[in-house]
């Protein structure tokens, strides 16, 4: 007879605690704890009822180990290989995140209906009849393509073993249900032991699967947080729904950089590559105009220009305003601090607004000069040429810092068409500037660049 028990389960963390606690001594959330009955069944996994026999696990030398599972195939979709650090992992499991309506279900389904490989689509949310009318719209037919309608895990394992797939994709990983649980779909516990077990038949038969997974109000993924340490890479589906692209971003990545991104553009045929973003993300207008400048960011090993808007108007109420969209707030605080104390222009009594063009956030320092620049453009209300871009971090006492990766930012903006970029004079040593058309200007404080673009 099954074993019943009651237990409670932190939402935020996973911790669990035989009775109810107010604070987490895990995480330190308060009211986080749930209560799940739970049932638990001594069964094998049922993936595996065509084999015979137990495999017994031995330990080996690490010279012994062979990598032969460890390759990796290259899909179709540019953007996705570049996000999974070259291509699908055998053996790898790969949790995709994101809002609903930003087109996580289309684009598994476009992979799945791009791989030449035997792909088994499992789907807890969607009828057969939605998929195909998906795939329809898509306008892409695969003949190795299998779509299920399942979330009982012990059914699904069984047409896996029948089926014996190449890559599983599960949608969603929060209507799986496990027959070893005996709580609801979509609890921290069915979600963590569905998980568990996708993760073992993922790494004993060396198959890649994929989950999909919803994020909670607070923008993270739903369920506890041990379900991303459980996974081997987990991406995030990012986007304005105002905006038509979407960016897949790396949250983290066993086998590649954690720091990539791949950029889509969501339309009725489905998810478009997007290969050159820095097109995408830069305004075309006929002429220039006061408060907007051009910065070239890096997002992993890739080199972007992306466009920074700011406008500075005087203060109509008591205390100015300080707005920032897709920019640190504090970091441009900073920005205005450095400004007033070092080169002299009194935003103390401004309003000052500060947006990157295109609903996108960049954490990157080197976008410091062109904030710089595009303030002190609204600020005189001076446009600066569109043929300029700026890479540096500005510090406290308003020099301008070297960056990396200098060479591939300015062979960006050189490919782009720009003529004139500002750059820190410290990146200047060991960098051969004669392979560029575009012309660079070395600057060491921040007041020599206003100086150049003002004269």
């Amino acid at each position: 007879m099954a074993s019943v028990k009651t237990t409670f389960y932190c939402q935020n963390c996973g911790a669990q605690s035989p009775k109810w606690i107010g604070k987490c001594p895990a995480c330190g959330e308060w009211n986080t704890y749930v209560e799940e009955v739970i049932i638990k069944e001594k069964k094998p996994s049922s993936w595996k009822n065509k084999e015979k026999g137990v495999k017994i696990i031995k330990p080996v030398k690490l010279e012994e180990i062979s990598n032969d599972l460890n390759h990796r195939f290259v899909t179709p979709d540019l953007e996705l290989n570049r996000v999974l650090g070259g291509g699908i992992v055998a053996g790898s499991i790969v949790l995709i995140g994101g809002e609903p309506g930003f087109g996580k279900s289309t684009l598994m389904l476009q992979l799945a209906l791009s791989l030449k490989n035997k792909v088994l689509y499992i789907t807890g949310e969607e009828s057969e009849q939605q998929i195909k009318m998906r795939a329809e719209r898509l306008g892409q037919k695969n003949e190795n393509c299998f779509i299920l309608t399942e979330t009982n895990t012990e059914n699904i394992f069984y047409h896996i073993a029948e089926l014996e797939p190449e890559i599983v994709i599960i949608d969603s990983i929060q209507t799986m249900q496990t027959p070893a649980l005996d709580a609801t779909a979509g609890s921290v516990s069915q979600v963590r032991e569905s998980t568990g077990e996708f993760l073992r038949y993922a790494k004993e038969s060396a198959t890649p699967v994929f989950l999909i997974g919803h994020i909670t109000k607070e923008g993270i993924l739903a369920g506890p947080k041990v379900l991303e340490h459980m996974v081997d890479t987990v991406l995030q589906l990012e986007g304005d729904r105002h905006y038509a692209y979407r960016i897949l971003r790396t949250i983290k990545n066993r086998y590649g950089s954690s720091s990539e991104l791949g950029i889509y553009e969501l339309n009725n045929a489905g998810m478009r590559q997007i290969k050159n973003p820095s097109e995408l993300l830069l305004t075309q207008r006929d002429e220039a105009v006061s408060g907007v400048a051009v910065a070239t960011t890096m997002e992993g090993i890739r080199p972007m220009l992306v466009e920074t808007q700011a406008l500075v108007t005087q203060s109509v109420y008591g205390t100015p305003q300080r707005t920032s969209t897709g920019f640190d707030l504090r970091r441009m605080n900073m920005l205005l601090a450095v400004l007033e104390k070092r080169c002299g222009f009194h935003f103390g009594i401004k309003d000052v607004f500060l947006n990157i063009a295109g609903g996108l956030r960049v954490e990157d320092p080197a976008i410091d000069l062109a904030v710089v620049a595009a303030l002190i453009s609204s600020f005189e209300d001076i446009a600066i040429e569109n043929n300029i871009c700026f890479a540096g971090e500005v510090g406290l006492s308003g020099e301008i810092r070297a960056v990396n990766r200098i060479d591939q930012r300015i062979t960006e903006a050189d490919k782009l068409g720009f003529e004139k970029i500002f750059v820190s004079k410290y990146n200047r040593k060991g960098l051969d500037v004669s392979k560029f058309k575009i012309e660079v200007n070395w600057i060491g404080k921040a007041e020599d660049m206003i100086s150049r673009l003002l004269s």
